[in-house]
């Protein structure tokens, strides 16, 4: 390699407390002539104050339209070898459960034919492999499924469904999350891996209302763990905590949004008609309890990212579901599909779904899906007294 990219608007970056991307790409950019070339870049953009990079066309691997993202450099006379500079989607296992021994063969696999530059992981869940060429996508991929993976999904389409390590290591998981991720991939592989949708949707799988994927954010379809009997609740351990010093009434019954909890100094007490499932007591006193043991999930859908109309959160779609078995997923599979066959024929180009339910109306949304309305699908009291209704003979 040549000497040494002067960098001193990027090696700032490198100062403080915390790791940086800057010292990563320094040292994959020793070996490597495409992160070399990054760095150069890189500061160039700092410098002008602009971005240099550009979108010049579509590429991807045989049979698929997505999960590479062309990137391409508009330097590409001072920066040859990031002229071409694609990104690469990996679909991630379900939990991001990986052996060292098939890391070291990813990575061995992204020496080989890209930077060597790796970002674990994108906001979609999937592995990220940064910068390639556009002759070396076909070698990447087919060494990529001989190690048994396959493309994320980009574009117009179902993305890389994600989840939480759910059962596998949460005590609190009211689902296989692992399992329904892996089902929802197979069933919709030909939706992953072809976009043809008016724009991106995305599945995640919490196995609990702490929803440690944040997909109540970041999911067109949210699928939150939740119980519909009583918390279990062991009195001697409330009083355990109470004992510790844990100020009961304090930091667990006034943080209570349902207001359904009560203290006397020696027992506790819930209405549970009036808990709204948000965790906080159990997070806050795990050994005392517990979620109820009729667990399940509710289907949420709607949220997004602030692009077109601002952040949008999940509304409740289907309050409570079993998901015990592939039977049962079946059930999800009718819902899902209604939605996007409407989405599809009625949806506009970059737009959501859930902006599609708030342009259309939710009525009209779940009236055109078949769904019956229940209470929980208000999103937020009205705000308009003049509005009536009229109830059916």
């Amino acid at each position: 390699m040549s000497e040494e990219v002067k960098t001193p608007k990027l090696d700032d970056l490198e100062k403080g407390p915390w790791p940086s991307f800057v010292s990563e790409i320094k040292t994959a950019a020793k070996t490597n002539k495409m992160a070399k070339d990054l760095l150069g870049q890189l500061e160039q953009s700092y410098e002008d104050k602009i971005g240099h990079w550009k979108h010049g066309g579509i590429v991807g691997v045989l049979g698929y339209g997505g999960g590479v993202i062309g990137r391409y450099s508009d330097l590409p006379d001072k920066f040859p070898n990031v002229s071409h500079f694609h990104t690469v989607r990996v679909n991630q296992p379900a939990g991001w459960y990986y052996t060292s021994d098939i890391l070291r063969k990813l990575c061995d696999i992204w020496e080989r034919h890209g930077s060597g530059l790796t970002n674990m992981h994108g906001s979609t869940g999937d592995m990220v492999l940064l910068g390639t060429t556009t002759d070396q996508l076909e070698s990447t991929f087919q060494e990529l499924t001989a190690i048994g993976f396959d493309l994320g999904g980009s574009g117009s389409a179902v993305r890389t469904p994600s989840c939480c390590c759910g059962q596998s290591r949460c005590e609190w998981a009211c689902y296989d999350t692992m399992k329904l991720t892996y089902d929802i991939t197979q069933h919709y592989q030909d939706e992953l891996h072809r976009p043809a949708f008016p724009y991106k949707w995305k599945f995640k799988m919490s196995g609990c209302p702490n929803d440690c994927v944040a997909s109540i954010a970041r999911a067109d379809i949210s699928i939150i763990g939740t119980w519909r009997d009583d918390i279990q609740l062991v009195q001697d351990e409330v009083r355990n905590y109470s004992k510790a010093g844990l100020d009961i009434n304090r930091d667990v019954v006034n943080n209570c949004p349902g207001k359904c909890m009560d203290w006397d100094g020696n027992n506790l007490a819930i209405e549970n008609e009036y808990c709204v499932k948000c965790m906080h007591c159990i997070n806050a006193m795990p050994k005392a309890l517990s979620p109820g043991k009729d667990r399940g999930a509710a289907i949420l859908i709607g949220s997004k990212a602030p692009i077109m109309q601002g952040a949008q959160l999940s509304s409740v779609l289907i309050p409570f579901v079993k998901l015990d078995d592939e039977e049962s997923y079946k059930d999800l599979y009718e819902v899902f599909d209604a939605i996007i066959d409407l989405w599809c024929e009625e949806g506009k180009s970059r737009e959501r779904i859930g902006e599609f339910i708030r342009r259309v109306g939710l009525a009209n949304f779940v009236e055109a899906i078949g769904l019956e309305p229940t209470p929980e699908m208000v999103g937020a009291p009205r705000d308009n007294p003049y509005i009536f209704y009229q109830i059916e003979k």
